[in-house]
């Protein structure tokens, strides 16, 4: 088994910073891609960035400049700096993760965490 979990959100005014965290945990062979998607409430889920297992990154356009997504392979843990947040910034940010267990090598699963809400209120 394999879970994501997800920590850091919370509440910051506009202009503030937060830091979330999504670990990887379970019976992991490897991971490949990961990433950040966030939603809000009657809204589709939106990509914001992602990141491969050798660093390149993309990012959605409104987040350019402001956000910044890392990963620690050794601890199979991603991040996400979110700095100069504003209020349209408010979702529940989900973290996912393409993984090939121990049980199956050679088959690669895309994993989901359960999310972090952010709420950017003054």
């Amino acid at each position: 088994q394999v879970q994501l979990v997800e920590s850091g959100g919370g509440l910051v005014q506009p202009g503030g910073s937060l830091r979330l965290s999504c670990a990887a945990s379970g019976s992991i062979f490897s991971i490949s891609g990961m990433g950040w998607y966030r939603q809000n409430s009657g809204k589709q889920r939106e990509l914001v960035a992602t990141i491969t297992s050798g660093g390149s990154t993309q990012y959605e356009d409104s987040v350019k400049g402001r956000f910044t997504i890392s990963r620690d392979n050794g601890k199979n843990t991603l991040y996400l700096q979110m700095n100069s947040l504003k209020p349209e910034d408010t979702a529940i940010y989900v973290c996912n993760a393409d993984i090939r267990t121990r049980s199956t090598a050679t088959v690669t699963s895309r994993y989901w965490g359960v999310g972090t809400r952010v709420t950017v209120s003054s």
